[in-house]
């Protein structure tokens, strides 16, 4: 008879329980900047800055017929045609006008514009070039020419033009003309995580807005993505003297403190903070970085004390719900963990992380049913490749406990394959052995003990080779395993069976008279 495997879900530290619960947590610069990189808003086109009397009359750098009257008039009508939003009679009028003087740029600006905005990028894409080329001391061609290629997802064409527009507008063009550039060139710089040119931009850019105090904290994220984290402080340190209560500089300063080995630090900066604003969401959300701070320094009893404060500061935080969750695991409090990623859940209904969290603290409380539906629930929440995994693992052990072994079966197949590990092979391999393929246990536990060999993996191995009829094999596992644990009963009564499913009748009896008289009831019987 297999043996059932234990699941633990260890509660007595994070580092064993990280198979089933995901630790959310772990300190990490990015808990400011929300992403690895800064938040890209899709650039807006420019407009015409000049009416098109004013603009036909220009020289363009190509030479061309000068507008008549008349043209000039049809351009107005044009881009009035546009601004009301006639894209359709624009179209046709700008073409016209194309059509009539194909050297006059601010006609190729209107179509091109007319274009994007009925979403013929390709025609667009065309026209602004056209502008550039007759026009290539104006800004507005590249740029225009950066917004189609980043609709496009070609960032990196997008790139190169926001870069060509930047340099042909600065000192050309107003300060708020020159901010929307330059967002745009920051906004292709983050995509591609070149993060010195980024903090570059952003230091030009908080030069047009100097009292803009978002803008500093940026450049400081910047900075420290860059690797230049102590070159921001100075800059957090000005945003805090002027708003002691801004969140995201308070943040990222007790992070950049924590990368140099000076955590304490960070925790006491975060505490100045928190005497700083009144706002319940601000307070939750630094009093859950303190939370984290406090773990990394190994001080779980102060973590969990703010990180409970984080909670009761703004109990609409899921993320401090989640590493209540986390924390209290960690103290094996498996009914308070319950509670905290429930909450999680609720607010954050789809966040397949906590729910697969809440699956595995189900499945420690034997709340099978309610586990596997969790554990569905994660995945049908578009997981991450790991916690796919995890939830699979999670939904294979309960299905296993409640006897659906052929649900198991395939969710701890997949499990395993997407993620190899000791634990998912071996419920892999009771789930195929409860349903009497015992070549695919004997597979899936040999894995299982290659990976992690323990006792118990290699008992139920040892078994299963017993049920697939390779006795000498079995013999093998089981005998090294009572020489490693002598007192294993279930070990001596197993090789006891091997021993006499080969007629090795005098040694399967001293191998069960062991295990009877270390208690094992099976082996008592056997010998009567």
């Amino acid at each position: 008879m297999l043996l059932r495997a234990t699941l633990v879900l260890a509660m007595a530290g994070t580092a064993q329980a990280q198979t089933m619960v995901e630790q959310v947590g772990a300190a990490q610069i990015s808990t400011t900047l929300q992403q690895s990189a800064p938040v890209i808003k899709p650039p807006a086109v420019i407009t015409p800055s000049t009416p098109a009397a004013e603009a036909g009359a220009t020289t363009p750098s190509v030479p061309s017929t000068p507008p008549s009257p008349a043209f000039l008039a049809a351009l107005d009508t044009a881009q009035k045609s546009y601004q009301a939003g006639n894209y359709r009679q624009a179209q046709t009028q700008y073409e016209a006008l194309v059509g009539q003087n194909y050297q006059n740029a601010q006609a190729h600006f209107g179509l091109g514009l007319t274009l994007f905005a009925l979403n013929d990028l390709a025609g667009a894409r065309f026209e602004f070039g056209q502008l550039s080329a007759l026009d290539p001391a104006s800004f507005e061609g590249p740029y225009n020419l950066g917004v189609v290629a980043s609709r496009q997802n070609q960032n990196d064409e997008a790139l190169a033009d926001f870069a060509k527009a930047a340099e042909l507008a600065r000192g050309k063009v107003s300060a708020p003309v020159l901010r929307q550039v330059l967002e745009a060139l920051a906004g292709e710089q983050a995509r591609a995580r070149n993060y010195p040119a980024l903090a570059t931009t952003l230091a030009e850019l908080v030069k047009t807005a100097p009292d803009d105090l978002d803008l500093q904290v940026r450049e400081a994220q910047a900075l420290t993505l860059a690797g230049q984290g102590t070159a921001a402080l100075p800059l957090l340190y000005a945003v805090r003297a002027k708003a002691p209560a801004n969140v995201d500089a308070a943040l990222l300063t007790a992070d950049i403190y924590a990368s140099q080995q000076l955590a304490d630090r960070g925790v006491r900066e975060l505490d100045s903070a928190v005497a700083a604003t009144q706002d319940s969401a601000a307070r939750g959300r630094l009093l859950l970085r303190k939370a984290d701070l406090l773990a990394g320094l190994s001080r779980s009893k102060d973590a969990l004390q703010a990180v409970q404060a984080a909670v009761k500061a703004d109990p609409r935080n899921a993320a401090a719900q989640a590493r209540l969750g986390e924390l209290l695991v960690a103290r094996s409090d498996r009914g308070g963990a319950l509670s905290a990623w429930q909450t999680a859940v609720k607010l954050e209904p789809v966040n397949a992380l906590y729910r697969t969290n809440l699956a595995a603290v189900r499945l420690s409380l034997s709340q099978y049913a309610a586990a596997a539906q969790d554990a569905r629930l994660a995945l049908r929440a578009s997981p991450d490749a790991a916690t796919q995994a995890r939830a699979q693992l999670v939904l294979g052990v309960a299905s296993y406990r409640l006897g659906r072994y052929s649900e198991a079966r395939s969710a701890l197949q997949s499990s395993a394959l997407a993620a190899p590990g000791a634990e998912a092979s071996l419920w892999l391999g009771l789930s195929s052995y409860a349903l009497k393929d015992y070549a695919g246990a004997v597979t899936a536990l040999s894995e299982s003990v290659r990976l992690q060999p323990t006792p118990n993996a290699r008992l139920n191995l040892g078994s299963a080779l017993l049920s697939s009829g390779r006795y000498a094999e079995a013999e093998t596992v089981l005998r090294a395993l009572v020489v490693e644990q002598p007192k294993n009963a279930e070990g001596w009564y197993q090789l006891g069976l091997a021993r006499r499913a080969q007629g090795k009748t005098a040694e399967a009896t001293s191998a069960l008279k062991t295990a009877a008289n270390l208690g094992n009831s099976k082996a008592q019987g056997s010998l009567k």
